[in-house]
């Protein structure tokens, strides 16, 4: 079964919470990452003879299993992980971790408890990479990505600057145009990040590019990183995203490059990826700029001793091909900045080696707030390149706690405006070299050529004066009038001075826009008919057609498009907030559906994950009973939903009567006076009615019930008590009437339970004292709703074991067919669709929004402002009259 990226997720945090409490959460990853490498290493290698890595007894994941609990815990694992690394010759190769460490992870017991406790965490069958062999490896490396991103989120500034968010990384990747390259003989294609950090960029780069007939990516892969640690976490990295044959090297990029040819000089690479340091103030320590032997300033310029940032880019420059390409992560400043760094950014566009620029928002990295840029470089035919396709993405991006992220649509946005030099006013614009050197002196900052729109509407000084609203601020609702012509004049009637006035209170506004019958028929295409357009033609034949050489990103990136292009006709959505809703249900959940189908066939609809009853014991052992079950793939509701309305119905009707009887009794409550309450002799400290306490109440109230019956009912159950048989056949002889009672057994004398049955029943009609009959009645109404309750639950836990047994069965019944109709049909469809209609009741309710705030702008005009404070005035100075003060 493939691992779940959500499961994977949470148990990579859940060890990292083994770990709270001495060792500082900088160092969480470095314990987490090793273990998950170690795990997956060893799953997957174990007992390979030519498999990449050699995993051999006593230094596998099974031997830290067997190491669990024993008073050696720590110097175990600590020497099984040395074994692995030995043989494998990848000493100093990971994070510097000890598992024996008691500065960190403490003395004794509480070291072996957290060290069996993290160890443990890794056992769970949900991540077991032995059966993950046909997909899920990028789902594996993503994960270790999310928490090198939950690392550097609460690491903040100081520790974060080794991470490229992932959203950033692949939108580098899909604009340089690795993905168009094809196999070559003789020398391969080959991809470098001179500041690899922790590999995300190199390896989202690599995996736009195409791959060979035995499907690894014609790239080979090369970085360099300054820490140790890091360079560790980046070839762990490439391991779990199936690239472990790429290199990174370490030492200082500018001071020692580790990548030279045979005469000494630096590598020339095809392509380059880089998110170097900003402003890097130590960037010429150990060399001299001035007399560089790899000559990366010649011709450029001396970039400023205290910024590197320039120093960076002339490395990538000098390091690449004739043709080769480059996507580079830059601050602004070098884009306007001057002195040395206008000398050699004007050297550099005279090359006419920038082909690209995107604007990025700010506040998007982990290790500064400052706002950032992505250049493209380009050095293929660089004399014909007419100029620099420049885009303004400053403002596509959501609010994640205290930093911003690139939304899925932002990232669509950019590659396919990018790709396709779609010029859009306020958001991208093809500038010439010529309008950049000549006309501005070389200046790069890109609202020099991009214009931002203005959506604010200008303010009416006449609509102030004399009231109104402005015709322009009517027609800018233009969209809204061009898909319901007939709301404008609903809504609005037009003065004789050619400014509107409005007809509705501002409160009933959404109400006449939402049931405006052309909104409303367009609501229909746009959240059913262009979705479902969509789904026949794209989706269903690439969602239901799912192989084992299926690649899941480049499926759903196709279907992605796909769904842009059908939404292009959409009046009142924007196609890229459609497109948002499917990425991000992706990578909410459809991911792992399509990538467990991928590993196992549409089959894995048949399965089922139980949940088991743990014992109340210390142990907190499985206790083999079934808790709960969920199908992996498809949610037993869709099944009970399908094929079991009825009961399903029952269900929900049982338990709302439940909910409704449960509501009555706290309304019952909440009606009582706190002083004088029927219940005050049966309630909590809290104010609860305690059952067990009303039951015995209620005894004491029923004891109190007398009548010449139920004295005769008592005499005889102490006769019957105490044997007397004699005694009790005179008395029913002298009263007929209770020897008339249902009193007797199969012997036909009378017995115990009988009697008080009879003597129950006969209570039921006997009033209590006339003192206790407010409290008997309601303390028994309480009772009889309480009874009641547990009744139906018992019916619905009935009704539920038996449509859990049906379900579990159907579930092994199911079709392919049948199981392909629940899973496209029922559950991603419906959801889709679910979240587009909600889209569109947003936009909607905007647009009453936005009427409302344009007819508030002009409802108190100057006048009417100057009436009221006159009046406010006047009535101040009546005030103070009357106290005395006057001038």
């Amino acid at each position: 079964m493939a691992v779940k990226k959500t499961e994977l997720y949470s148990l990579l945090w859940e060890a990292a919470n083994k770990l709270r409490g001495g060792v500082e959460p900088a160092r969480y990853k470095d314990y987490v990452l090793t273990l998950l490498f170690f795990k997956y290493v060893s799953d997957r290698y174990k007992g390979q003879r030519y498999g990449d890595f050699i995993v051999e007894e006593g230094a596998s994941f099974d031997d830290l299993i067997a190491a669990k609990g024993k008073k050696d815990i720590g110097e175990r694992v600590d020497k099984i992980l040395s074994a692995f690394l030995e043989e494998n010759q990848l000493q100093g190769s990971l994070p510097d971790v000890s598992f024996n460490n008691e500065d960190e992870l403490g003395r004794g017991k509480e070291l072996v408890d957290k060290v069996t406790d993290l160890i443990a965490v890794f056992e769970n069958p949900a991540i077991d990479f032995k059966t993950n062999r046909a997909s899920g490896d990028d789902i594996i490396g993503d994960a270790y990505e999310y928490f090198m991103m939950k690392f550097a989120q609460e690491s903040g500034k100081s520790k974060g600057q080794f991470y490229t968010p992932s959203e950033v990384s692949r939108t580098m990747a899909r604009l340089l145009g690795i993905s168009k390259i094809q196999p070559r003989k003789g020398r391969p294609w080959t991809l470098y990040d001179p500041a690899a950090g922790s590999g995300s960029l190199l390896i989202r780069a690599a995996d736009e590019a195409p791959v060979n007939r035995q499907g690894n990516a014609i790239v080979s892969i090369y970085g360099q990183e300054k820490d140790n640690s890091t360079a560790g976490l980046a070839k762990m990295n490439l391991v779990l995203h199936q690239k472990g044959t790429g290199e990174i090297k370490t030492h200082s990029t500018l001071t020692s490059p580790q990548y030279l040819d045979e005469y000494g000089h630096l590598r020339k690479f095809d392509f380059i990826v880089m998110n170097p340091p900003f402003s890097d103030k130590s960037w010429s320590d150990g060399i001299t700029p001035e007399n560089d032997i790899y000559h990366r300033f010649d011709g450029y310029g001396i970039p400023p001793e205290k910024n590197g940032d320039w120093a960076w880019f002339l490395h990538v420059l000098k390091s690449l091909t004739e043709d080769g390409k480059a996507a580079i992560i830059m601050p602004h400043g070098i884009l306007f900045r001057g002195n040395s760094e206008e000398t050699i950014r004007k050297q550099v566009l005279a090359r006419k080696y920038i082909t690209g620029i995107v604007s990025l928002p700010a506040n998007l990295f982990y290790g500064t707030g400052i706002p950032a840029c992505i250049v493209i470089v380009d050095k293929e035919d660089a004399d014909e390149h007419e100029g620099i396709f420049m885009i303004d993405a400053s403002q596509g991006c959501k609010k994640d706690g205290n930093k911003n992220r690139l939304r899925e649509q932002d990232i669509e946005r950019i590659v396919l405006t990018f790709n396709n030099r779609l010029e859009d006013d306020g958001y991208s614009r093809m500038v010439g070299y010529d309008e950049i050197l000549e006309e501005n002196d070389g200046n790069l900052n890109v609202p020099r050529y991009i214009q931002r729109s203005n959506t604010e509407l200008p303010q009416d000084i006449a609509a102030h004066l004399q009231g109104g609203i402005p015709a322009d601020d009517v027609d800018s609702l233009d969209e809204l009038w061009q898909v319901a012509p007939n709301l404008k004049q609903l809504l609005f009637s037009q003065q004789q001075s050619g400014r509107f006035s409005l007809l509705h209170a501002p409160d009933e506004l959404a109400a006449e826009i939402t049931t405006d019958e052309s909104l409303a028929a367009q609501k229909v295409i746009e959240s059913s008919a262009l979705l479902d357009a969509w789904a026949q033609a794209c989706a269903r034949p690439a969602l239901l057609d799912v192989g084992s050489d299926t690649d899941p990103r480049m499926m759903i990136r196709q279907i992605g498009q796909e769904l842009l292009e059908h939404y292009a006709a959409a009046k009142v959505l924007d196609p890229f907030d459609v497109f948002d809703v499917l990425m991000n249900y992706w990578n909410a959940l459809l991911q792992d559906d399509i990538y467990i189908i991928k590993a196992s066939g549409y089959q894995a609809g048949h399965e089922v994950d139980y949940t088991h009853k743990k014992s109340t014991s210390s142990q907190n052992t499985d206790t083999g009973k079934v808790e709960s079950f969920e199908g992996i793939l498809i949610p037993a509701t869709l099944i009970e939903a399908e094929y079991y309305p009825e009961t399903q119905t029952l269900l929900a009707n049982l338990n709302r009567a439940i909910l409704d009887i449960e509501a009555e009794l706290e309304a019952l409550l909440e009606d009582q006076s706190e002083e004088d309450t029927p219940f005050s002799e049966v309630l909590s400290d809290t104010g609860k009615v305690v059952e067990k306490e009303l039951t015995a109440r209620l005894k004491i109230l029923d004891s109190m019930k007398t009548s010449a019956q139920l004295n005769i009912l008592d005499e005889l159950l102490e006769h019957l008590a105490a044997k007397h048989n004699t005694r009790v056949s005179w008395v029913l002889k002298q009263h007929p009437d209770i020897a008339d009672l249902d009193l007797y057994g199969k012997t036909g004398k009378p017995i115990k339970t009988k009697l008080t049955a009879a003597r129950q029943q006969l209570a039921s009609f006997t009033p209590v004292p006339e003192a206790y009959k407010d409290e008997y009645e309601a303390l028994t109404g309480y009772r009889n709703k309480l009874e009641r309750i547990k009744a139906l639950k018992k019916q619905a836990k009935e009704a539920r074991e038996q449509l859990d047994q049906k379900v579990i069965a159907k579930y092994d019944k199911l079709t392919e067919d049948e199981i392909k109709h629940l899973l496209f049909d029922r559950k991603w469809l419906v959801h889709l669709a679910s979240e587009i209609e909600s889209l569109f009741d947003q936009q909607v309710n905007a647009y009453a929004t936005r009427i409302t705030n344009v007819a508030r702008r002009y409802e108190r005009t100057l006048p009417r402002i100057q009436t009221a404070v006159n009046y406010s005035r006047e009535s101040v100075l009546n005030s103070l009259k009357k106290m005395g003060y006057t001038w």
